[in-house]
């Protein structure tokens, strides 16, 4: 049985994304204080997009701050892979 080039492409695909995604929780598994900071952060994220805007401008202040810290998470669990 001969496969296809369209059928190699998604064979490869298929493997690649598993691949990716047993690192992927690898990677998770390996961080899981710093993955569940960022998990807590993403939902804040959200609560205070979700939130009305007249907070006197706290609600966006608070916002940046928490996409700043999502930030710095992302960077640190980054650094930590690299070293």
């Amino acid at each position: 049985m001969t496969f296809g080039k369209t059928a190699q492409a998604i064979v490869f695909t298929a493997v690649a994304g598993i691949g990716a995604g047993l690192f992927s929780g690898y990677t998770l598994a390996n961080q899981p204080r710093m993955q569940s900071a960022l998990s807590h952060l993403q939902a804040a994220e959200n609560e205070l997009q979700a939130a009305d805007n007249d907070k006197g401008g706290h609600r966006k202040n608070a916002l940046d701050l928490t996409q700043r810290a999502i930030a710095q998470v992302r960077k640190g669990m980054s650094y930590d892979r690299k070293n």
